[in-house]
């Protein structure tokens, strides 16, 4: 078994890692060199400098891994593997694209008679060890190639992985998944806010969330993470209190409208990140200065001129 992996980041790194330690020879690439360099000494692992080194070193039909950026970086990569790849071979996209991208992009490689899937891929930095959860979108025989690989890469051969459906369904079943995960990791966040909001209660936050992890309905590992975190810092009062958002909440939130399927929870913990980031601070201006309007109500200065945007 053999197969290429490109975009050596934390992710791709890791399944390269986790492929070759389960036997599997894998050709890498990352335009990085220090990402190549990192994983120069693996066993079943060579690295390459570019994608011409990485299809010559692949024999019979190549399957290639895609672990980038979504958007350009993954139009780039797939136009410059083209002239590069011959038909039968497989691209499988294990990224956080838009699923109606993918959706375009096996339409037009299949034209070519190229085999694309639409990986989606959960399990973070700890998926090298545990594994990771495939979800899989493509046509069965794409399907069927890919098969050996994600057995590997999953928690079990039998367990972690599934054909979700047609192309686009990988992609569309892990932009679902991230927005339940941005609901969940909200729910979470707000009710330890809570508890930690009564300090005249004296409740070891850590030690609660360990509790919860045994027998409790709301265990699971995001739990576990805040087990964590709260038994090595309970204050948190050095982290900045701004959260990223990525696209598949944006996404997710967007398909509910369209679709006409309410979604509250998810869309309002989208919202929560948006604040976080300060998008809701001119709105916040504006309804101090119509408090102070129509009641007279004091204002506070800002220490600065804040941007107005």
């Amino acid at each position: 078994m053999e197969i290429g992996i490109v975009g050596l980041g934390r992710m791709g790194a890791n399944m390269a890692r986790r492929l070759a330690r389960g036997g599997v020879r894998v050709v890498c690439y990352d335009q990085q060199a220090a990402a190549r360099q990192a994983l120069s000494r693996e066993k079943n692992m060579e690295c390459v400098e570019n994608l011409a080194a990485l299809c010559a070193r692949l024999s019979g039909e190549r399957v290639i891994i895609l672990s980038i950026p979504a958007g350009d970086a993954v139009e780039d990569t797939i136009r410059d593997l083209l002239p590069l790849c011959s038909a039968g071979d497989t691209i499988v996209d294990c990224g956080n694209s838009y699923y109606r991208d993918s959706k375009r992009r096996a339409l037009a490689l299949s034209q070519q008679g190229l085999r694309y899937i639409d990986a989606g891929v959960s399990g973070g930095i700890h998926g090298l060890e545990g594994g990771y959860c495939l979800m899989l979108g493509g046509t069965p025989k794409s399907i069927e190639i890919f098969e050996p690989y994600a057995r590997k890469l999953a928690p079990e051969p039998e367990r972690g992985w599934l054909h979700c459906g047609p192309s686009g369904a990988g992609h569309y079943a892990k932009m679902i998944h991230n927005g339940i995960e941005y609901g969940m990791m909200q729910s979470l966040a707000e009710g330890f806010a809570l508890l930690a909001a009564r300090p005249e209660l004296d409740i070891d936050l850590g030690r609660l969330a360990d509790t919860w992890r045994h027998g409790s309905v709301v265990r699971s590992w995001l739990l576990e993470l805040c087990a964590e975190i709260l038994k090595e810092n309970e204050t948190l009062a050095e982290i900045a209190p701004v959260v990223a958002d990525s696209g598949e909440g944006r996404w997710t939130v967007a398909e509910s409208i369209e679709l006409g399927v309410p979604t509250p929870a998810i869309t309002a913990a989208l919202m929560s990140r948006f604040s976080s980031q300060g998008r809701s601070d001119y709105a916040r201006r504006l309804l101090a200065m119509m408090r102070k309007g129509f009641g007279g109500h004091a204002i506070q200065r800002a220490e600065k001129e804040p941007p107005l945007a």
